[in-house]
């Protein structure tokens, strides 16, 4: 029998994350504001916490994961590798094809691989909430259970039409403890703006930025977490 599956010891878990940016031929180009320009550290803080500035700015190849995240890591992680037989089959290939199969987090998805670190650097930070935006749910159900383990409020803004589609992922956003509303919503003034123009608005993914950034933007306790 081919073996289809290759699992790892807890004890393998990675102790560093690979950056990317230490092997391309040219740095990733800067952020950009509203008005087109460039966004400074300064103007990032008053939404992201400084280790995960200091992170995203980084040349480094290697940067060390915190054991409070290698702990809840721990839960899932090491996730299988599997072997794609029937794939390989379909295809007439000779070669091997693997995938990662992420589906085992807690969430469902990969996504907790990087809401649980950047709920930790808040933390650290003395930051108390969070908050964000979700499209089918699963950035949203990543970020509530990331706040559950290190005790973090989380405001999740969803857009409304899969809000209203896809209760089970409201359920298990709230579950963990999280708040979660169809946007748009009339606690912003970016969904009030909206909701003046287009008062049956289903809401898409950029409103829902809006109004998570504009509450992070607006409150010293909150910073705002990128799905």
């Amino acid at each position: 029998m081919v073996a289809t599956r290759v699992m790892l010891d807890e004890s393998e878990i990675p102790t560093q994350w690979y950056n990317v940016a230490a092997d391309m031929p040219n740095p990733p180009a800067p952020p950009l504001g509203p008005d087109g320009k460039p966004v400074s550290p300064e103007q990032m803080l008053a939404i992201f916490p400084g280790p995960l500035l200091e992170q995203e700015m980084s040349a480094a190849r290697w940067i060390d994961i915190p054991e409070p995240v290698r702990e809840v890591y721990r839960l899932w992680r090491p996730t299988p590798l599997c072997r794609a037989l029937r794939l390989e089959k379909a295809l007439g290939t000779p070669a091997k094809i693997f995938y990662k199969y992420e589906g085992v987090s807690p969430a469902g998805s990969h996504k907790p691989n990087t809401s649980v670190p950047q709920a930790y650097f808040n933390k650290i930070s003395g930051i108390n909430r969070l908050s964000t935006e979700t499209g089918a749910g699963q950035w949203g159900s990543a970020l509530a259970f990331a706040g559950q383990m290190f005790g973090l409020e989380v405001r999740v803004y969803m857009v409304k039409v899969s809000y209203h589609q896809k209760p089970y992922r409201r359920s298990m956003m709230q579950t963990w403890g999280a708040e979660v509303y169809a946007s748009p919503t009339d606690m912003t003034q970016a969904g009030r703006n909206v909701l003046a123009q287009h008062p049956d608005s289903p809401g898409s993914l950029g409103i829902a930025i809006s109004e998570a950034v504009e509450e992070a933007a607006s409150r010293k306790d909150t910073n705002y977490a990128l799905g």
